[in-house]
C-alpha cells in the first residue's frame, strides 16, 4: 500500500466514513484542474462588470434552494423556470466579456507554439516607429489637434481596418500630422498601425458602453476604451479640447501621459539592441572578408 492509499485510509478512519470511492492519480489531477478552473473563472468575474451580476445570480440560487427545502412550490417553480432561460440571457448580455476571455485563452502558452510568441510579434514595432508617433502626438498636442492611433498587437483588427481607407505607408510624424490635420479627407476616425506601417485611416472603432467613464472624456476616448475592451491593441489619443495625451489598453485608459510613459509601454530598446549587435557582427564579417580577398 502506497502513501496515497494510506492517506485515504487515515481520512476514512478519522472521519468515520465507512465508504469512500477509490481515488487514483487521475482523479486527483482532475480535482485540482477543476479547482484551478473555478478559481480562474471567479478571478475573471471579479475583473469584469459581471461580478455584481454573479452575486445576484448566487442570491437567486440560494433562494431557490431554500424555497425547495421548505416546500414553497410556487416560488421554487418560478425560479427554476427562470434559470433555464437565464443562462441564455447571460450569454447574450455578457457576449463582449466572454469573447475577451476566449481571446485571452487563445493568447496563452497552449497556442504560442502555433502562433509564435508575443515577444516576436511585439518586436515588429521599431523604436523609430514609436518615436515618430510620439513626435507627431507632441506636435498635435501643442496645437490641440485631435488624434486616434491604434497600435495592433496579437489580435488582428481586419474588421475595423476595412471600415477605413487603405494607406499602406511607413509611419512618419509628418504623415500622421497631415492625416489628422483639420479639414483633410482622412482626419476623421482612427489610424491603424501594423508592423511599422499605417495600414488604414478614417477607421470606425466600437464605443465603450462603460457608464463609469468620466464626462470630461469625449468620443475619441470612448472609442479608444471600446477598442481596448474588444482587443489587445494599444490605443493612443490626443484630445482636441485640452491637447492632453492618453493611452487605452485592456479596458483601462491612462490620461496625461508623456514620451517616457509611451516608450516604456512599448519597450522596444532590448530588441533594437539585439538587432544592432547582429548588424554590427554582419558588417564586421563582411569587412574581414573584403580584407582577405584583397
Amino acid at each position: 500500500m502506497g502513501w496515497f492509499e494510506r492517506l485515504l485510509e487515515w481520512i476514512r478512519s478519522s472521519m468515520g466514513v465507512t465508504f469512500m470511492p477509490r481515488l487514483g492519480w487521475i482523479d486527483l489531477v482532475d480535482i485540482l484542474f477543476v479547482a484551478f478552473l473555478v478559481y480562474q473563472i471567479l478571478g475573471w468575474f471579479r475583473m469584469t462588470r459581471a461580478w455584481t451580476l454573479l452575486k445576484g445570480v448566487l442570491l437567486l440560487v440560494g433562494v431557490a434552494m431554500i424555497s425547495s427545502v421548505i416546500q414553497m412550490n410556487m416560488t421554487s417553480w418560478l425560479l427554476q423556470n427562470t434559470m433555464v432561460y437565464g443562462v441564455l440571457a447571460l450569454v447574450i448580455i455578457f457576449q463582449p466579456e466572454i469573447r475577451r476571455a476566449l481571446e485571452q485563452l487563445g493568447h496563452g502558452g497552449i497556442f504560442s507554439a502555433f502562433g509564435g510568441s508575443s515577444d516576436e510579434k511585439h518586436a515588429s514595432v521599431s523604436k523609430e516607429t514609436v518615436e515618430a508617433i510620439i513626435d507627431a502626438m507632441e506636435q498635435m498636442s501643442s496645437v490641440k489637434t485631435g488624434a486616434l492611433i491604434v497600435m495592433e498587437q496579437d489580435v488582428r483588427l481586419g474588421e475595423y481596418e476595412q471600415t477605413g481607407i487603405p494607406v499602406d505607408a511607413v509611419v512618419t510624424s509628418q504623415l500622421l500630422i497631415n492625416i489628422f490635420e483639420h479639414n483633410t479627407p482622412l482626419h476623421d476616425g482612427a489610424v491603424i498601425i501594423r508592423n511599422n506601417r499605417i495600414v488604414s485611416a478614417t477607421c470606425y472603432l466600437p464605443l465603450s458602453d462603460n457608464m463609469n467613464i468620466s464626462k470630461a472624456m469625449g468620443t475619441r476616448h470612448r472609442a479608444a476604451l471600446g477598442m481596448s475592451e474588444v482587443s489587445d491593441a494599444k490605443i493612443l489619443v490626443v484630445s482636441e479640447e485640452t491637447g492632453a495625451m492618453s493611452m487605452a489598453e485592456g479596458g483601462k485608459i491612462t490620461r496625461h501621459i508623456d514620451r517616457a510613459f509611451i516608450m516604456k509601454q512599448f519597450a522596444t530598446e532590448p530588441q533594437e539592441k539585439k538587432t544592432s549587435a547582429l548588424r554590427r557582427k554582419i558588417q564586421e564579417h563582411r569587412e574581414k572578408g573584403g580584407k582577405n580577398n584583397a
